[in-house]
């Protein structure tokens, strides 16, 4: 694209201040980045999320603990979104990402495996969780960071879809990001670094919470294995069980991915079918 999506110059010069707040931040290492790409790039990215459907790829991402769409084909990917992405995984980016947070030599995800592109809209939801920790496609690549660029104008607070972040010992939440558009927020994926927006959201039928995720990676000899690890909110009750459950059975469908390279949109019919969601 000619226009240019990220103000290397602008970022760069504020990368000291901005590295040491990312790494003392609490609950985890984590940041909140305002007006953070070109509006003009961004604006074209929602009028392509507009003119997609669902013959263009979408993953039902349906089961007891979310509720969301996902699209991460890149190839699927309409022009200006696949540019974006590709510019957040240039080698330029890496190296800014790389002094943010403190981790050298990471590594982008050509695949998008979990991310790419998100929708939901009324009734979506995404309980707390701990991302899986390594690539289901290379046993050595260890999940590090999340980058999630969001394209909501005028989302109403009160409409929910906060991102929560919550302590490592999950009792309560530390840090809360509403969605709005062109905010970034970029965080450790460490095997506790517990997040999600768990309450389904209230906003009209037809409106969506929409972002951009991207996942990067370090090479580990010796990665420690996990698959996404959900947990149930203090005072759920019961929903721990079937939080239990759902764990189990995302598990298993974590490792028929690595082991015959089954795609999430085949895995996501069949959790579907086991939580009794139908849409």
């Amino acid at each position: 694209m000619a226009t240019q999506t990220f103000d290397y110059a602008k970022w760069n010069s504020e990368l000291p201040a901005l590295s040491k707040q990312y790494q003392t931040a609490s609950p985890y290492p984590h940041i909140v980045l305002e007006n953070f790409l070109n509006p003009e790039v961004l604006d074209e990215c929602i009028d392509e999320f507009n003119k997609l459907n669902e013959a263009d790829g979408w993953i039902n991402y349906t089961h007891y603990n979310e509720k969301k769409k996902g699209l991460n084909k890149l190839d699927a990917l309409p022009e200006t979104i696949k540019g974006t992405i590709n510019e957040l995984n240039s080698p330029e980016f890496l190296k800014f990402l790389s002094e943010l947070t403190g981790i050298n030599n990471l590594q982008k995800d050509d695949h998008l495996e979990g991310g790419g592109i998100h929708q939901s809209t009324k009734g979506g939801f995404l309980n707390i969780h701990a991302d899986f920790t390594v690539h289901p496609h290379h046993k050595n690549w260890q999940r590090r960071v999340n980058v999630l660029v969001y394209l909501n104008k005028d989302w109403k607070e009160e409409w929910g879809g906060k991102l929560e972040l919550w302590d490592k010992k999950m009792k309560g939440c530390e840090a809360e990001v509403l969605p709005v558009y062109n905010r970034c927020v970029i965080f450790n994926t460490d095997a506790d670094s517990y997040h999600g927006h768990p309450l389904p959201m209230t906003c009209p039928e037809g409106t969506f919470r929409r972002s951009i995720a991207l996942y990067y990676y370090s090479i580990e000899e010796n990665p420690f294995r996990r698959a996404t690890y959900y947990q149930a909110r203090p005072g759920d009750g019961s929903n721990k069980l079937m939080v239990k459950i759902d764990n189990a059975m995302v598990a298993t469908y974590t490792a028929i991915k690595g082991k015959l390279g089954a795609n999430d949109k085949f895995i996501s019919r069949i959790l579907r079918f086991f939580s009794g969601k139908k849409k």
